[in-house]
Protein backbone atom coordinates (compact mmCIF):
# COMPACT_ATOMS: atom_id res chain seq x y z
CA UNK A 1 0.00 0.00 0.00
CA UNK A 2 1.50 3.70 -0.94
CA UNK A 3 2.48 5.80 1.60
CA UNK A 4 1.42 9.30 1.51
CA UNK A 5 3.69 11.73 3.26
CA UNK A 6 3.09 15.80 4.09
CA UNK A 7 6.48 18.12 4.17
CA UNK A 8 6.65 20.05 7.08
CA UNK A 9 5.11 23.38 7.57
CA UNK A 10 7.07 26.17 6.64
CA UNK A 11 7.69 28.06 9.47
CA UNK A 12 11.32 30.33 10.10
CA UNK A 13 13.97 28.26 12.41
CA UNK A 14 12.66 28.55 15.90
CA UNK A 15 8.84 30.01 15.18
CA UNK A 16 5.83 28.30 15.83
CA UNK A 17 2.35 28.75 15.00
CA UNK A 18 1.32 31.84 16.81
CA UNK A 19 -2.25 30.87 16.57
CA UNK A 20 -2.63 27.82 17.50
CA UNK A 21 -0.63 29.25 21.13
CA UNK A 22 -2.94 32.50 21.05
CA UNK A 23 -5.75 30.10 21.58
CA UNK A 24 -4.71 27.67 23.53
CA UNK A 25 -3.02 30.95 25.72
CA UNK A 26 -6.45 32.65 25.75
CA UNK A 27 -8.15 29.17 26.82
CA UNK A 28 -5.64 28.84 29.89
CA UNK A 29 -6.56 32.54 31.44
CA UNK A 30 -10.22 31.76 30.91
CA UNK A 31 -9.62 28.77 32.63
CA UNK A 32 -8.68 30.79 35.25
CA UNK A 33 -11.32 32.97 35.79
CA UNK A 34 -14.20 29.78 35.10
CA UNK A 35 -12.07 28.49 38.51
CA UNK A 36 -12.33 31.52 40.64
CA UNK A 37 -16.07 32.20 39.73
CA UNK A 38 -17.35 29.07 39.89
CA UNK A 39 -15.42 28.65 43.16
CA UNK A 40 -16.31 31.98 44.78
CA UNK A 41 -18.82 33.80 43.80
CA UNK A 42 -22.08 33.93 45.59
CA UNK A 43 -24.61 31.12 44.23
CA UNK A 44 -27.64 33.86 43.87
CA UNK A 45 -25.62 35.55 41.12
CA UNK A 46 -25.39 32.66 38.98
CA UNK A 47 -29.58 33.30 38.84
CA UNK A 48 -28.98 36.86 36.63
CA UNK A 49 -28.92 36.58 33.31
CA UNK A 50 -25.60 37.64 32.34
CA UNK A 51 -24.35 35.15 33.97
CA UNK A 52 -25.87 32.23 31.16
CA UNK A 53 -23.73 34.19 28.83
CA UNK A 54 -20.37 34.01 30.92
CA UNK A 55 -21.01 30.53 31.42
CA UNK A 56 -21.08 30.00 27.51
CA UNK A 57 -17.98 31.68 27.33
CA UNK A 58 -16.74 29.68 30.29
CA UNK A 59 -17.81 26.19 28.71
CA UNK A 60 -15.53 26.79 25.50
CA UNK A 61 -12.34 26.47 27.53
CA UNK A 62 -12.00 22.49 27.87
CA UNK A 63 -13.38 22.16 23.93
CA UNK A 64 -10.56 24.64 23.04
CA UNK A 65 -8.06 23.28 24.73
CA UNK A 66 -8.69 19.68 24.22
CA UNK A 67 -8.54 20.59 20.15
CA UNK A 68 -5.82 22.44 19.80
CA UNK A 69 -3.91 19.68 22.25
CA UNK A 70 -4.78 17.18 19.05
CA UNK A 71 -4.12 19.82 16.46
CA UNK A 72 -0.57 20.63 17.64
CA UNK A 73 0.48 17.01 18.29
CA UNK A 74 -0.26 16.57 14.38
CA UNK A 75 1.86 19.13 13.86
CA UNK A 76 4.65 17.85 15.65
CA UNK A 77 4.43 14.08 14.64
CA UNK A 78 4.39 14.61 11.39
CA UNK A 79 8.44 15.89 11.58
CA UNK A 80 9.33 13.43 14.11
CA UNK A 81 7.62 10.75 12.11
CA UNK A 82 10.67 8.74 11.36
CA UNK A 83 12.10 9.33 14.30
CA UNK A 84 8.99 7.55 15.83
CA UNK A 85 8.47 4.91 14.23
CA UNK A 86 12.11 4.13 14.60
CA UNK A 87 11.55 4.20 18.51
CA UNK A 88 14.46 7.09 18.75
CA UNK A 89 15.04 9.62 21.01
CA UNK A 90 11.79 11.74 19.62
CA UNK A 91 9.38 8.22 20.26
CA UNK A 92 10.59 8.12 23.99
CA UNK A 93 10.69 11.96 24.51
CA UNK A 94 6.60 12.35 23.05
CA UNK A 95 5.59 9.22 25.59
CA UNK A 96 7.38 11.06 28.44
CA UNK A 97 5.22 14.43 27.86
CA UNK A 98 2.26 11.80 27.55
CA UNK A 99 3.05 10.41 31.16
CA UNK A 100 3.88 13.30 32.85
CA UNK A 101 0.23 14.77 31.54
CA UNK A 102 -1.35 12.14 32.80
CA UNK A 103 0.84 12.02 36.18
CA UNK A 104 0.03 15.41 36.54
CA UNK A 105 -3.93 15.09 36.18
CA UNK A 106 -3.69 12.71 38.96
CA UNK A 107 -1.64 14.10 40.93
CA UNK A 108 -4.03 17.47 41.24
CA UNK A 109 -6.86 14.95 42.30
CA UNK A 110 -4.78 13.08 45.31
CA UNK A 111 -7.35 13.89 48.55
CA UNK A 112 -4.35 13.60 50.72
CA UNK A 113 -0.46 14.00 50.26
CA UNK A 114 0.63 10.91 51.86
CA UNK A 115 0.43 7.81 50.34
CA UNK A 116 -0.19 5.88 54.18
CA UNK A 117 -3.16 7.98 54.02
CA UNK A 118 -4.16 7.18 50.95
CA UNK A 119 -3.93 3.59 51.81
CA UNK A 120 -6.04 3.29 54.98
CA UNK A 121 -8.50 6.46 55.23
CA UNK A 122 -9.75 6.34 51.20
CA UNK A 123 -13.44 5.57 51.01
CA UNK A 124 -14.96 4.37 47.82
CA UNK A 125 -16.51 7.08 47.50
CA UNK A 126 -13.05 8.80 47.39
CA UNK A 127 -11.33 6.72 45.69
CA UNK A 128 -14.22 7.48 42.52
CA UNK A 129 -12.99 11.04 43.11
CA UNK A 130 -9.79 10.17 42.58
CA UNK A 131 -10.38 8.45 39.59
CA UNK A 132 -12.77 11.00 37.77
CA UNK A 133 -11.40 12.21 34.29
CA UNK A 134 -10.30 15.83 34.04
CA UNK A 135 -9.32 17.71 31.16
CA UNK A 136 -5.65 16.58 31.54
CA UNK A 137 -6.51 12.84 31.91
CA UNK A 138 -9.02 12.66 28.43
CA UNK A 139 -5.68 15.14 26.68
CA UNK A 140 -3.49 12.39 27.82
CA UNK A 141 -5.72 9.13 26.66
CA UNK A 142 -5.78 10.97 23.14
CA UNK A 143 -2.69 12.29 22.53
CA UNK A 144 -1.61 8.51 23.26
CA UNK A 145 -4.03 6.87 21.07
CA UNK A 146 -3.03 10.08 18.40
CA UNK A 147 0.36 8.47 18.80
CA UNK A 148 -0.15 4.81 18.51
CA UNK A 149 -2.34 5.13 16.05
CA UNK A 150 0.22 7.83 13.92
CA UNK A 151 2.99 4.78 14.56
CA UNK A 152 1.24 2.05 13.24
CA UNK A 153 -0.96 3.39 9.92
CA UNK A 154 1.07 4.63 7.64
CA UNK A 155 -0.65 5.40 4.54
CA UNK A 156 -2.01 9.18 5.33
CA UNK A 157 -5.77 8.79 3.78
CA UNK A 158 -6.66 5.54 6.05
CA UNK A 159 -4.94 7.41 9.31
CA UNK A 160 -7.10 10.42 8.56
CA UNK A 161 -10.28 8.21 7.93
CA UNK A 162 -9.79 6.53 11.30
CA UNK A 163 -9.73 9.77 13.55
CA UNK A 164 -12.57 11.37 11.34
CA UNK A 165 -14.69 7.73 12.35
CA UNK A 166 -13.40 7.69 15.69
CA UNK A 167 -14.21 11.31 16.25
CA UNK A 168 -18.19 10.12 15.56
CA UNK A 169 -18.00 7.46 17.86
CA UNK A 170 -17.19 9.32 20.53
CA UNK A 171 -19.63 12.60 19.76
CA UNK A 172 -22.49 10.21 18.80
CA UNK A 173 -21.90 7.53 21.00
CA UNK A 174 -21.81 9.83 24.18
CA UNK A 175 -26.10 9.72 24.12
CA UNK A 176 -26.23 5.94 24.55
CA UNK A 177 -23.36 5.52 27.06
CA UNK A 178 -24.18 8.85 28.92
CA UNK A 179 -26.85 7.44 31.86
CA UNK A 180 -25.08 4.16 32.44
CA UNK A 181 -22.87 3.23 35.34
CA UNK A 182 -20.42 2.08 33.87
CA UNK A 183 -18.13 0.56 37.01
CA UNK A 184 -20.91 -2.58 36.53
CA UNK A 185 -18.92 -3.54 33.42
CA UNK A 186 -15.72 -2.26 34.10
CA UNK A 187 -13.14 -1.55 36.55
CA UNK A 188 -13.14 1.81 38.41
CA UNK A 189 -10.27 3.52 36.98
CA UNK A 190 -11.25 2.69 33.30
CA UNK A 191 -15.31 3.41 33.84
CA UNK A 192 -14.36 7.16 34.88
CA UNK A 193 -13.30 7.82 30.99
CA UNK A 194 -16.57 6.74 30.06
CA UNK A 195 -19.02 8.99 31.34
CA UNK A 196 -20.11 11.84 34.16
CA UNK A 197 -21.78 9.08 36.49
CA UNK A 198 -19.33 9.29 39.17
CA UNK A 199 -17.27 12.33 39.20
CA UNK A 200 -16.14 12.87 35.92
CA UNK A 201 -15.91 16.33 34.26
CA UNK A 202 -14.47 15.31 30.99
CA UNK A 203 -15.34 12.08 29.76
CA UNK A 204 -13.95 10.55 26.53
CA UNK A 205 -17.86 10.64 25.53
CA UNK A 206 -18.12 13.27 23.84
CA UNK A 207 -14.96 15.14 25.15
CA UNK A 208 -12.32 13.51 23.15
CA UNK A 209 -14.16 14.27 19.79
CA UNK A 210 -12.65 17.29 19.95
CA UNK A 211 -9.24 15.92 19.80
CA UNK A 212 -10.01 13.97 16.82
CA UNK A 213 -11.39 16.60 15.07
CA UNK A 214 -8.24 18.94 15.90
CA UNK A 215 -5.90 15.89 14.13
CA UNK A 216 -7.74 15.71 11.49
CA UNK A 217 -8.30 19.47 10.62
CA UNK A 218 -4.13 19.98 11.67
CA UNK A 219 -4.05 17.08 8.85
CA UNK A 220 -5.73 19.08 6.39
CA UNK A 221 -4.32 22.54 7.15
CA UNK A 222 -0.79 20.86 6.58
CA UNK A 223 -1.72 19.34 3.19
CA UNK A 224 -2.62 22.95 2.19
CA UNK A 225 0.38 24.49 3.45
CA UNK A 226 2.45 21.94 1.12
CA UNK A 227 0.38 22.66 -1.61
CA UNK A 228 0.18 26.45 -1.43
CA UNK A 229 -3.66 26.49 -0.72
CA UNK A 230 -3.50 27.84 3.06
CA UNK A 231 -5.62 30.67 2.19
CA UNK A 232 -8.12 28.80 0.68
CA UNK A 233 -8.09 26.19 3.25
CA UNK A 234 -8.67 28.73 6.14
CA UNK A 235 -11.81 30.74 4.16
CA UNK A 236 -13.74 27.37 3.96
CA UNK A 237 -12.05 26.78 7.81
CA UNK A 238 -14.20 29.57 9.11
CA UNK A 239 -17.04 29.54 6.79
CA UNK A 240 -17.36 25.44 8.14
CA UNK A 241 -17.06 27.07 11.60
CA UNK A 242 -20.18 29.56 11.57
CA UNK A 243 -22.79 26.84 9.66
CA UNK A 244 -21.64 24.74 12.78
CA UNK A 245 -22.08 27.12 15.42
CA UNK A 246 -25.15 28.78 14.10
CA UNK A 247 -26.52 25.74 12.73
CA UNK A 248 -26.27 23.96 16.06
CA UNK A 249 -27.08 27.11 18.20
CA UNK A 250 -30.76 26.84 15.97
CA UNK A 251 -31.19 23.18 16.17
CA UNK A 252 -30.63 22.94 20.02
CA UNK A 253 -33.70 25.62 20.27
CA UNK A 254 -35.96 22.93 18.12
CA UNK A 255 -38.05 21.18 21.10
CA UNK A 256 -36.86 17.75 19.90
CA UNK A 257 -35.98 14.51 22.19
CA UNK A 258 -35.08 11.25 20.91
CA UNK A 259 -36.27 8.64 22.80
CA UNK A 260 -33.78 5.79 24.13
CA UNK A 261 -30.86 8.08 24.46
CA UNK A 262 -29.36 10.53 27.16
CA UNK A 263 -31.21 14.21 26.95
CA UNK A 264 -28.46 15.57 28.72
CA UNK A 265 -27.19 18.75 27.11
CA UNK A 266 -24.02 17.10 26.95
CA UNK A 267 -24.19 13.96 25.69
CA UNK A 268 -26.36 15.35 22.55
CA UNK A 269 -24.35 15.60 19.28
CA UNK A 270 -25.66 19.10 18.43
CA UNK A 271 -23.56 19.99 21.67
CA UNK A 272 -20.33 19.21 20.30
CA UNK A 273 -20.81 20.01 16.61
CA UNK A 274 -22.02 23.58 18.38
CA UNK A 275 -19.17 24.04 20.12
CA UNK A 276 -16.51 22.82 17.94
CA UNK A 277 -18.22 25.03 14.92
CA UNK A 278 -17.39 27.89 18.07
CA UNK A 279 -13.95 26.78 18.69
CA UNK A 280 -12.80 27.21 15.15
CA UNK A 281 -14.14 30.24 14.58
CA UNK A 282 -12.27 31.51 17.50
CA UNK A 283 -9.11 29.84 16.00
CA UNK A 284 -9.34 31.52 12.66
CA UNK A 285 -9.91 34.86 14.62
CA UNK A 286 -6.73 33.86 16.17
CA UNK A 287 -4.96 33.48 13.09
CA UNK A 288 -6.34 36.60 11.63
CA UNK A 289 -4.87 38.57 14.07
CA UNK A 290 -1.45 36.97 13.90
CA UNK A 291 -1.41 37.78 10.67
CA UNK A 292 -2.24 41.13 10.87
CA UNK A 293 -0.11 41.51 13.96
CA UNK A 294 2.80 39.83 12.92
CA UNK A 295 2.04 38.40 16.71
CA UNK A 296 5.44 36.51 17.63
CA UNK A 297 5.58 37.75 20.98
CA UNK A 298 2.63 38.20 23.70
CA UNK A 299 2.15 37.45 27.30
CA UNK A 300 -0.74 35.21 26.13
CA UNK A 301 1.98 33.63 24.16
CA UNK A 302 4.36 33.33 27.00
CA UNK A 303 1.23 30.98 28.96
CA UNK A 304 0.54 28.70 26.15
CA UNK A 305 4.08 27.98 25.93
CA UNK A 306 3.90 26.40 29.47
CA UNK A 307 0.13 25.62 29.37
CA UNK A 308 0.83 22.62 31.58
CA UNK A 309 2.89 24.50 34.77
CA UNK A 310 -0.20 27.14 34.51
CA UNK A 311 -2.58 24.64 34.16
CA UNK A 312 -1.08 23.04 37.52
CA UNK A 313 -0.08 26.07 39.07
CA UNK A 314 -3.60 28.11 39.49
CA UNK A 315 -5.85 25.01 40.53
CA UNK A 316 -2.58 24.27 43.05
CA UNK A 317 -2.99 28.21 43.98
CA UNK A 318 -6.95 27.82 44.35
CA UNK A 319 -7.44 24.02 45.87
CA UNK A 320 -3.98 23.25 47.21
CA UNK A 321 -4.57 21.82 50.95
CA UNK A 322 -1.96 24.30 52.25
CA UNK A 323 -3.43 25.88 55.31
CA UNK A 324 -3.58 23.00 57.82
CA UNK A 325 -4.98 20.95 55.40
CA UNK A 326 -7.75 23.40 54.14
CA UNK A 327 -7.57 25.26 50.90
CA UNK A 328 -8.02 28.61 49.60
CA UNK A 329 -11.53 27.55 47.87
CA UNK A 330 -12.52 26.23 51.65
CA UNK A 331 -11.46 29.27 53.64
CA UNK A 332 -13.12 31.53 51.63
CA UNK A 333 -15.78 29.81 50.22
CA UNK A 334 -18.83 31.16 47.96
CA UNK A 335 -19.49 34.27 49.55
CA UNK A 336 -17.87 36.73 47.27
CA UNK A 337 -19.20 39.36 44.40
CA UNK A 338 -18.62 39.83 40.97
CA UNK A 339 -15.96 42.90 41.76
CA UNK A 340 -13.88 40.48 44.10
CA UNK A 341 -14.23 37.93 42.11
CA UNK A 342 -12.90 39.75 38.86
CA UNK A 343 -10.17 41.49 41.15
CA UNK A 344 -9.13 37.40 42.01
CA UNK A 345 -8.66 36.67 38.42
CA UNK A 346 -6.57 39.46 37.57
CA UNK A 347 -4.54 38.97 40.11
CA UNK A 348 -4.09 35.41 40.02
CA UNK A 349 -3.81 35.86 36.40
CA UNK A 350 -0.57 38.20 36.55
CA UNK A 351 0.97 35.54 38.68
CA UNK A 352 0.59 33.13 36.40
CA UNK A 353 2.05 34.91 33.55
CA UNK A 354 4.51 36.26 35.51
CA UNK A 355 5.33 32.89 36.42
CA UNK A 356 4.99 31.61 33.01
CA UNK A 357 7.46 33.97 31.57
CA UNK A 358 10.35 33.30 34.54
CA UNK A 359 9.71 29.65 33.93
CA UNK A 360 10.06 30.33 29.91
CA UNK A 361 13.15 32.61 30.44
CA UNK A 362 15.03 29.83 32.70
CA UNK A 363 14.73 27.37 30.01
CA UNK A 364 15.83 29.02 27.47
CA UNK A 365 18.41 30.96 28.97
CA UNK A 366 19.87 28.28 31.50
CA UNK A 367 18.27 24.76 30.34
CA UNK A 368 20.68 22.87 32.75
CA UNK A 369 19.39 24.37 35.56
CA UNK A 370 15.90 24.29 34.63
CA UNK A 371 16.17 20.25 34.41
CA UNK A 372 17.58 20.49 37.74
CA UNK A 373 15.30 22.21 39.16
CA UNK A 374 12.23 20.60 37.58
CA UNK A 375 13.98 16.72 38.53
CA UNK A 376 15.03 18.14 42.33
CA UNK A 377 11.22 19.48 42.62
CA UNK A 378 9.87 16.05 41.43
CA UNK A 379 12.25 14.15 43.95
CA UNK A 380 11.26 16.53 46.69
CA UNK A 381 7.38 15.83 45.97
CA UNK A 382 8.05 12.59 45.48
CA UNK A 383 9.48 11.70 48.73
CA UNK A 384 7.59 13.55 50.62
CA UNK A 385 4.52 11.89 49.58
CA UNK A 386 6.14 8.58 50.34
CA UNK A 387 6.88 9.52 53.79
CA UNK A 388 4.01 11.74 55.16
Amino acid sequence: MPTETIAPPAARPGSRFAFLDLLRGWALLVMIEVHVFNTFLLPAIRDEAWFSVLNYVNGLVAPSFIFISGFVFMIAAERKIESYRAYGTAFWRQLGRIGTIWVVGYFLHLPFFSLHRMMTEMTPAGWLKFYQADVLHTIALGLLVLFALRLGVRNDRVYTGILVAAGAVFAFGAMFVWDTDMTQYLPAPVAAYVNAQHYSLFPVFPWLAFMMAGGYLSNRFQRARASGTEETFFRGFVRVGLVLAVGGFLLRQLPVSVPWVSQDVRANPIFFFERLGVVMTLLWLCRWYTVQRNTERSVVLDVSRESLMVYAAHLLVIYGQFFDEHSLSFLLGKNHGVIACAAGTLLLAGVMIGAAMGWGWLKREHLRSARLVMAAGTLIVCVLFMIR
